[in-house]
């Protein structure tokens, strides 16, 4: 294959290379096509291959289209690689055969072309090819619609891939390319192709970020073909109007301000569109006009037309009609969630979880889920407002019987979700007075019926969005629930007994928000009731565990297929329930083999399975430690194995919640932890020392357990306090007032008696920490606090004392003063 200065392909290559693009794209073929496409590499590495390519995309009219496009998208991959490579007359060739393509008469050739061609641009640049430009120009400027569209689909795909190129000063031309095509693109906003529409649209929309002058002055015209195009027949373009919109209203909100109203009636209108991706671009508009912080007060007189939009957006679509009639077959798989369940998340002890494991596939956005979020939005904007508007409608629905009206009942138990952190205040029975709803403990009683009314809902999905909804509620009610918890416990009970697999794990999710919500008042409100109530729920998790441990090894032999998810659900119960009972689950534990198959949920090879069992290992420690003893080693070994790993970054939950554990077991074994003790230490000072690296919840936590090592067992650690002072004691200046804080502290002033002087290079750093509490509350270690810095205050003389004061903030010496030192 060799190259001229006139480039004419061989009719041997030519032949053999259609031969291979033709063997390769054939579904009847027999052929290898691992092979075929490594004959093709071997090809490519013939400095005129490419130039080959070119010419079956561009001239072999005797060869299918698909033939001819498969070389295209070959060159164009090959394009990315070898470009900036090859000779200027191979790269000539390339480009001078793409330009008459651009008014291809087919329109798979002419895309493949657009494509090509923004590649090349990306590649080599606008002034590398001005031939381009002149050419775009003139097929724009004619009435042929292929030369219009093909040109319009190179230019688009320039627009979207590398905007800036246009807007940027090209050697030898007048203007900025920008300033040439604009208004021809303004232009096709009034073309009667719906093609010419939707690429002009498409292309100006990719400006509005970078807002070039060219455009800034057009803004006008602009908006008048937004408007002009706002009904346009073509769903497609009618989106792209939407998005347009929220564009602007994020990145220049000025612009819109004088059409605020118009604009609030036209996404009124869209929000109902019947095509879903026009209605959900438009339903992105109302969470966009928040967060660009313009006055609320204008969208306040829309409330009342947009909630029922937004409700009725909820509501599940007649297409998903199949997925719910399989549904009922509990022997089918578990199908991918609309609206994904709200499962109790794996626990994590600290300030934040670092991880997020949710799925894609069931992350999918859609209209229902936007909605959803736009309600929300609008809760936390205009509170309980929106109340007057949403409840009658949410109640009505709620209401509703018979066997279409599931889907009402859904949608409406699925706004009540979205409301519950935002109108929360209006739903509180006790708050009625301070917010002027006289009927407030009404209302509340309302939500809560209708809401454990529907967790029985003979509708799996109504359950499912029950359940879930009713936990965001558990959450941001917490104690106002805590007169409610008989009948409420009484539902959740009904349920238990009531669901099926797949739900059964909302309903524990459910239990163990409430356990959460609530914690020992569970214990406080029902007494002997809760534990009757537990016990079930408590052995029931244990033979969900016990059995999907055996499913893990043998399927076959459990009768059920393994869930990771079922055992992590079952491991954050337990762990509620732990809380809502304290001492009271100790009988529970005590009749149960709980602490072996902790153990092995401890080794388990899923992260988040260890997450959450580390998590009820830390619980356990804290209300029956009793019942851990005989395994303690066991438990302490394999927990600082999750701080001593090369992957601690990928599983930083499990080590943040392995080490609370630890911390929690420390303060309960006392002595009997020693043998541990230094290689858990150990671990902990590199995660202290590399705080900036990792997870703020883990950092806290490691500083917490090394003081309750410390206090538990200061002979062991004050000789090593030198080497961890430092990070530590900033550490422990950055955590909040706890009890947690304490047990800390009091390592700190047993391994300052224990060893003063390792202490005296970070005296700074300690003086700090100690200046972070607001109060110590326990008299006990505010006394063992002032004794430490009395001893060094007695220690350093000769000014050393002063010195180190000196070093210290204003606001930490004040601080300090409390001390009186």
């Amino acid at each position: 294959m060799a190259t001229s200065v006139a480039w004419q392909p061989q009719e041997q290559g030519f032949n053999e290379i259609c031969r291979l693009l033709e063997q390769q794209i054939s579904p009847s073929s027999t052929a290898d096509k691992s092979q075929i496409w490594q004959q093709l590499q071997q090809y490519s590495q013939f400095p005129d291959f490419n130039n080959y390519l070119a010419f079956i995309l561009a001239r072999a009219e005797g060869k299918s289209v698909e033939i001819r496009q498969a070389a295209g998208l070959l060159l164009k991959n090959n394009l990315r690689t070898a470009y900036k490579s090859m000779s200027p007359s191979n790269q000539q060739y390339i480009k001078s055969e793409l330009l008459p393509c651009l008014g291809a008469a087919d329109r798979h050739i002419r895309s493949t072309v657009g494509t090509i061609v923004s590649v090349v641009v990306q590649l080599g640049g606008i002034a590398g090819w001005l031939e381009l430009l002149q050419a775009l120009v003139t097929c724009l400027d004619s009435n042929d619609i292929n030369h219009m569209e093909g040109a319009m689909d190179a230019l688009s795909k320039i627009c979207e891939d590398i905007p800036q190129v246009l807007d940027s000063d090209v050697p030898g031309l007048a203007e900025r390319p920008i300033n040439i095509f604009l208004p021809r693109l303004l232009q096709f906003f009034q073309s009667p192709h719906t093609s010419l529409r939707k690429l002009s649209l498409g292309s100006v929309n990719q400006f509005i970020m970078l807002m070039p002058s060219a455009l800034f002055v057009s803004m006008d015209q602009y908006l008048q073909g937004l408007f002009l195009l706002s009904n346009d027949p073509s769903a497609e373009v009618r989106k792209l109007v939407c998005a347009a919109f929220n564009l602007l209203i994020e990145v220049r909100p000025s612009f819109l301000e004088p059409h605020l109203r118009n604009l609030f009636e036209y996404m009124l209108q869209v929000n109902k569109d019947t095509d879903d991706d026009v209605a959900l671009e438009a339903c992105e508009f109302w969470h966009s006009y928040f967060e660009a912080q313009l006055p609320h007060e204008n969208l306040k007189e829309f409330l009342p037309r947009l909630v029922p939009v937004l409700l009725s957006n909820m509501i599940y679509a007649d297409d998903d009609e199949s997925l719910v009639e399989a549904e009922e077959d509990e022997s089918l798989p578990d199908r991918d969630q609309d609206l994904k369940p709200r499962f109790h998340s794996s626990r994590l002890h600290g300030s934040e979880n670092p991880e997020d494991d949710d799925d894609d596939i069931v992350n999918v956005w859609n209209l229902r889920k936007c909605s959803a979020a736009a309600l929300d939005v609008l809760s936390n904007v205009f509170g309980d407002e929106i109340l007057p508007t949403l409840m009658p409608v949410i109640q009505a629905k709620l209401s509703a019987s018979g066997d279409e009206a599931w889907k009402d009942r859904e949608a409406a138990v699925l706004a009540l979700g979205a409301i519950a952190e935002g109108c929360i205040k209006g739903l509180y029975p006790h708050l009625s007075e301070d917010i002027g709803h006289q009927n407030g403990r009404e209302q509340f009683e309302k939500v809560l019926m209708g809401l454990l009314k529907r967790i029985l809902d003979t509708n799996k999905r109504v359950q499912e969005a029950a359940c879930s909804a009713f936990a965001t509620l558990e959450e941001e009610a917490a104690e106002e629930l805590a007169p409610r918890l008989e009948i409420i416990l009484q539902h959740l009970m009904m349920a238990f007994g009531k669901y099926q697999r797949r739900n059964l794990r909302i309903v524990y999710d459910a239990i163990g928000t409430l356990a959460d919500a609530v914690g020992f008042e569970l214990n406080q409100a029902l007494g002997a009731g809760f534990t009757q109530f537990a016990q079930p729920v408590f052995q029931r998790c244990i033979n969900i565990i016990q059995t999907q441990q055996l499913a893990k090894v043998d399927s076959v032999a459990a009768g059920a297929q393994y869930d990771k998810e079922f055992v992590v659900c079952c491991l954050d119960l337990l762990s509620g329930l732990a809380e809502g009972l304290g001492s009271g689950i100790e009988s529970l534990v005590a009749q149960s083999n709980l602490r072996d198959m902790l153990l092995q949920c401890c080794m388990d090879d899923a992260s988040d399975v260890r997450q959450s069992a580390f998590a009820l290992l830390g619980d356990l420690a804290r209300v029956c430690p009793v019942h851990l003893q005989a395994r303690l080693s066991d438990f302490l070994d394999i927990a600082a194995k999750q701080l001593n790993t090369p992957k601690l970054k990928e599983t930083v939950s499990v080590a943040n919640n392995a080490c609370w554990a630890i911390g929690e077991l420390a303060v309960k074994a006392r002595q009997e932890i020693s043998p541990i003790v230094m290689t858990v230490v150990l671990c902990l000072v590199p995660i202290l020392k590399h705080s900036e690296e990792l997870n703020k919840s883990l950092i806290e936590n490691s500083a917490i357990t090394l003081g309750r090592l410390a206090w538990v067992c200061p002979e062991l650690v004050s000789p090593h306090m030198e080497h961890f002072m430092q990070p530590w004691c900033i550490a422990l200046s950055m955590i909040r007032d706890d009890t947690e804080k304490e047990d800390a502290f009091r390592g700190l002033c047993a391994m300052v008696k224990a060893n003063p002087s390792g202490a005296l290079s970070s005296l700074v750093f300690m003086c700090r920490a100690i200046a972070s509490w607001h109060e110590i509350r326990s008299e006990e270690l505010h006394n063992e606090v002032c004794q430490v810095l009395h001893g060094y205050k007695q220690m350093l003389r000769n000014g050393a004392w002063d010195q180190c004061m000196s070093a210290l903030e204003p606001p930490v010496k004040d601080k300090l003063s409390k001390y009186q030192v």
